[in-house]
């Protein structure tokens, strides 16, 4: 969890964002490039792409569960894991970005329409050590703020790529 909390409309800047600095960050860059590992055991673009989809899966859910009941129990689910269940690493980078994109989008718009209160729901998350609360709010930074040093990630690969 981010140390300084961000603000409702932060979140939300950040969250329409990120799909955005991707696609432009990487609007020169081919196919193989997107797929390059820019060292020996680094990340290629492609990689960073299929991690923070997982992520938006697995934190993406819990936003729409704690908004959908009463203080549910959740259970703590590794978004590592998880990509392992999914086909992101093997899809081509620009579909899989159009997907990420769209998935953001139908995000922010859910939670653009949430009063304040609701940003506070919270749900019991169990299953990663001791027991938590976790609300919608903090799963919305939490996906945020990750991404973020994802994002400048991508950024110096992009440029490694074209020099």
């Amino acid at each position: 969890m981010p140390k300084k909390s961000l603000t409702i409309e932060q979140v939300l800047a950040l969250l329409t964002e990120a799909p955005q600095f991707i696609a432009a960050l990487t609007q020169n860059l081919t196919p193989t490039q997107l797929r390059t590992d820019p060292g020996p055991g680094e990340w290629s673009a492609n990689d960073i792409l299929s991690h923070l989809r997982s992520c938006a899966d697995v934190w993406g859910n819990c936003i729409t569960t704690i908004l959908s009941e009463d203080m549910p129990t959740i259970r703590a689910s590794n978004p590592t894991a998880t990509i392992n269940q999914k086909d992101y690493p093997q899809l081509e980078f620009r579909p899989s970005l159009q997907s990420f994109t769209t998935q953001r989008t139908e995000l922010v718009t859910m939670l653009e329409q949430q009063s304040k209160e609701a940003w506070s729901q919270a749900a019991i998350v169990t299953g990663a050590g001791k027991t938590l609360n976790r609300t919608v709010f903090s799963y919305a930074q939490w996906l945020a703020t990750h991404e973020r040093s994802h994002v400048k990630q991508i950024g110096r690969i992009a440029r490694s790529m074209q020099k």
